[in-house]
């Protein structure tokens, strides 16, 4: 027995063979192909068109480059989007620069991309052109939502270097025409800060009040010196262009040379050649308006004058027309007045005759015979219509006695019996009416015959009415002209209460005007006959 045995208390078991290749899993392999793809393409720039852009909700963005054989999957983490030279965008061939790494998770490599900037001048203004579309489509390039600039600013804000011959070329311009207050917010203009900080000088001067401590301009200038597409190209960022867009101050950019174009100048209100350009399209001439106003001023006064001496001609003209004295506007109207006033007293007179002699007429036609005849008739008229009305109901009733008796014959006596009671009742109804309305309307007639008996004694001349008298002569006829008394003729006054003795006196013969008497009252319309049913 060995010494073995005694440890194990048995024999040893026989050791396992060893193998040369052992098997890998595979994560050990993805791992391992990431680590070898990152080590050895650690740092690489590829040059590529860019493709299916996935911008994720976590800030990450998915895209994918390619050329005319190949692609390539890549990758910007959230933190690398904003430093980018250019934002990623389907159809752009662009340079970037990051490292090549692998997805464990799909067996696939791919770049995680740490820079990107456009392949060269063609590649940037193609990239802008696109963004020029989508902008127009949105309407941002209108003509009807640019705001018009004033006329005469009283502050006008600059956003701009505050160091270069930009902004001193602005201000000396701006103080040579039209001497305002100008506050200057400064800038970087070249850059990829450029953009947000214009874009903040925007929105600072928008957000001022009118009448705060620093007074919001009137109108902005966004200016800057020309440079090569890449030093401008911070004016055609997106945002930058939207926030012109929004702003509520009018714009005017001023961006490179005549030559030289930006996205800003198509969404400005207005764009200038140069910022000196610009400087002259903000302000007027105040030289210029001096003289202006000194123009109109004269030629107000030289208009004044003709006005004044044309309004002294027309004034003699209009006097040499007029009478030499006043008095004699008025000589010809006071005669005619003088004239009707003349004949103002007989033509009064007149009248009173004419209405005299038609109460004469009247009254002739309404005697006591006639008021008693028209009364007689229709009261024979009311007796023949009772009688009509009498002979009428009586005839009914018996047609409808014999109706009933034809159909009495056909019928029930019970449908009959109610019939005939109905009947009966609005018998006994209408005569009940009957009884009621004849006494009432011969009470009615009554009354307006008494009415018409003391309008009658009222027009009586036997019985004259207090203050008015009859004249009669010795033999105690009327008289009823003035014609036909003389002079000296004694008369007899008989009044409503007696009579007196008179003697006329000799006149110049003309009448005069009675007394006006008062209007007779309206006779009370009679009263029209009613349904007896």
């Amino acid at each position: 027995m060995s010494d073995d045995s005694y440890v194990f208390e048995g024999p040893a078991e026989a050791a396992a063979p060893r193998d040369n290749n052992p098997p890998l899993s595979i994560s050990e392999l993805s791992f391992a192909l990431k680590r070898t793809l990152e080590e050895r393409f650690g740092h690489v720039r590829l040059r590529g068109e860019v493709s299916k852009v996935n911008r994720h909700a976590s800030g990450h963005v998915y895209l994918t480059l390619k050329d005319d054989k190949s692609a390539i999957d890549g990758v910007i983490w959230k933190g690398s989007v904003r430093g980018l030279g250019v934002q990623p965008e389907a159809g752009l061939e662009v340079i970037v620069t990051g490292k090549i790494t692998s997805y464990p998770a799909r067996s696939s490599y791919q770049i995680v991309i740490e820079s990107m900037e456009a392949a060269g001048a063609g590649a940037l203004l193609a990239q802008l052109e696109r963004l020029k579309v989508r902008l127009r489509e949105e309407g941002l390039f209108e003509p009807g939502r640019k705001k018009p600039l004033p006329q005469f600013p009283r502050t006008i804000g600059v956003i701009t270097s505050p160091t270069g011959a930009v902004i001193r070329d602005v201000l000396h311009r701006i103080a040579e025409r039209w001497p305002c207050r100008v506050i200057v917010w400064p800038v970087v203009v070249q850059g990829e800060a450029a953009s947000g900080q214009v874009a903040n000088a925007i929105r600072g001067f928008d957000a001022m009040t009118p009448n705060g401590p620093i007074p919001r301009p009137d109108l902005l200038i966004v200016a800057r010196g020309g440079g090569s597409v890449e030093d401008l190209w911070c004016f055609n960022d997106e945002a930058l262009a939207r926030t012109v867009a929004a702003a509520r101050i009018p714009i005017i950019s001023a961006v490179g040379h005549e030559t030289d174009t930006t996205l800003i100048d198509f969404v400005s209100d207005r764009r200038a050649p140069t910022p000196t350009g610009a400087a002259e399209i903000a302000t007027p001439v105040l030289a210029d308006l001096r003289y202006a106003v000194a123009d109109l001023d004269r030629r107000m006064v030289l208009a004044g004058g003709r006005l004044i001496e044309d309004r002294r001609t027309r004034l003699r003209a209009v006097a040499r027309g007029l009478p030499a004295r006043p008095e004699d506007l008025l000589a010809l109207a006071q005669q005619r007045l003088d004239n009707a006033a003349s004949r103002l007293g007989s033509g009064l007179q007149r009248n009173v005759a004419l209405h005299e002699r038609h109460l004469a007429v009247t009254g002739g036609k309404l005697s006591p015979a006639l008021l008693r005849a028209r009364i007689e008739r229709g009261q024979d008229r009311l007796r023949g219509a009772g009688d009509r009305l009498g002979a009428a109901l009586q005839a009914g009733v018996a047609r409808g006695e014999r109706r009933l008796l034809q159909v009495s014959a056909r019928l029930s006596p019970e449908p009959l019996h109610r019939r005939l009671d109905q009947r009966e009742a609005r018998l006994q109804a209408v005569g009940a009416r009957l009884d009621g309305v004849m006494p009432r309307r011969l009470e009615r007639d009554a009354d307006r015959l008494a009415a018409l008996s003391r309008a009658l004694a009222t027009l009586d001349p036997g019985r004259p009415k207090p203050g008015f008298a009859r004249v009669e002569n010795p033999d105690g006829d009327w008289i009823t002209s003035a014609a036909a008394l003389e002079a000296g003729q004694t008369v007899r006054l008989v009044f409503g209460d007696g009579a007196r003795g008179a003697i006329i006196e000799g006149g110049d013969g003309r009448t005069a005007p009675a007394p006006a008497r008062p209007a007779p009252r309206p006779k009370p319309a009679a009263p029209g006959q009613g349904d007896l049913f």
